[in-house]
C-alpha cells in the first residue's frame, strides 16, 4: 500500500521561490498547475527530492505567464515552442510546461477542470490531475529516463479513484502505449491487479486482437519517437521511416524536431 503523502521535499533550497513565484502567478490570476514531484507525492503517497518545480499551463496562458514573471523580477525563457519554457531566479529554476516533447499531451481545460486542490509549500493550488500525469508520463521511455515505474505507482495508489474512460479517451490512437503499462502494472503488483478495472483491460485486449494476423500497415512510420526522442533517429533520419512527431502524423512541425532533437537534454 502506498505511503501517506509527505512533503519532506520542500526543504529543497529553492522551496522560498518556489512559494513566491506562485504566489506572483496567484495574485497576477495566472492559471496554472502544479506537477511533477509535487503533484506526486499526492497522486502516488510517495515523497522525493526534485530539482525544479513543475509549472503546467494552457498554451494561451504562457505568454502572460512569462510576462507576469519577468515583470517580478524573474529571467523567463521560452525554451521550446512547443512544450517547454523556464523562469529563474539565480541557481533555482521552474519548468513552465504547455505540452510534452513529442507533441502529444498538450495542456488542455481538461487538464484544469479535472485538477485537485492541494497544499503545496504551505499553498493551495491546483495540482495536474492523475489521469494527465499518467498520460504524459506514459510516453517517457528514454534510455536515461523511464517514467513507467511513475505510472505504476500512480496507478496501485490512485487506480480506484482513476477516470478510466477519461484515461483512455486521452490516449486515444495511442491506447498500445497505455495497453503495455497496464499489462507491466499486472506484472509488477500482482497482488494489486484489481486497480485496474477488468473491462478496461477486455477492451484494450479486444482491440489488440483483430491485430495479431492482420497485414503489416503500408505506411512506413516509426511511433518510437513518441517515446524517445533519441533511440529511433536512426529509423528516421535516413532510414527507411517517417516520423510520427511530424504532421501529418503528429502535430510538431520538422523545424520543432529538429531543434528538439538537437537540443541538450542535460
Amino acid at each position: 500500500m502506498a505511503l501517506a503523502p509527505t512533503q519532506s521535499l520542500v526543504d529543497t533550497p529553492s522551496r522560498a521561490y518556489y512559494r513566491q513565484a506562485m504566489e506572483v502567478l496567484t495574485r497576477a490570476q495566472v492559471p496554472f498547475l502544479v506537477g511533477g514531484a509535487f503533484a506526486f507525492v499526492h497522486q502516488a503517497g510517495i515523497d522525493r527530492s526534485t530539482k525544479d518545480l513543475d509549472v503546467f499551463v494552457r498554451p494561451g496562458d504562457l505568454h502572460r505567464l512569462l510576462e507576469v514573471c519577468a515583470g517580478a523580477g524573474y529571467e523567463a525563457e521560452l525554451v521550446f515552442s512547443h512544450w517547454l519554457a523556464k523562469i529563474r531566479s539565480g541557481e533555482a529554476f521552474i519548468d513552465v510546461i504547455f505540452g510534452s516533447g513529442n507533441g502529444v499531451a498538450v495542456v488542455d481545460d481538461q487538464w484544469f477542470a479535472h485538477a485537485t486542490e492541494q497544499n503545496v509549500l504551505g499553498l493551495t493550488v491546483l495540482v495536474a490531475p492523475a489521469e494527465e500525469s499518467i498520460w504524459s508520463k506514459a510516453f517517457v521511455m528514454e534510455r536515461e529516463r523511464y517514467d513507467g515505474a511513475d505510472v505504476a505507482h500512480i496507478i496501485l495508489a490512485y487506480g480506484d479513484r482513476l477516470d478510466w474512460r477519461r484515461l483512455l479517451e486521452r490516449f486515444g490512437a495511442h491506447w498500445r502505449v497505455l495497453l503495455a503499462h497496464l499489462i507491466l502494472f499486472g506484472f509488477i503488483y500482482p497482488s494489486g491487479r484489481s486497480r485496474v478495472p477488468p473491462g478496461i483491460l477486455q477492451e484494450l485486449l479486444g482491440r489488440l486482437a483483430p491485430e495479431v494476423e492482420a497485414p503489416d500497415a503500408d505506411d512506413p512510420v516509426c511511433y518510437g519517437t513518441l517515446l524517445s526522442w533519441s533511440q529511433y533517429l536512426g529509423d528516421v533520419f535516413g532510414g527507411n521511416f517517417r516520423d510520427a512527431r511530424i504532421r501529418p502524423y503528429g502535430s510538431l512541425t520538422a523545424e520543432e524536431v529538429a531543434r528538439w532533437t538537437s537540443a541538450d537534454k542535460k
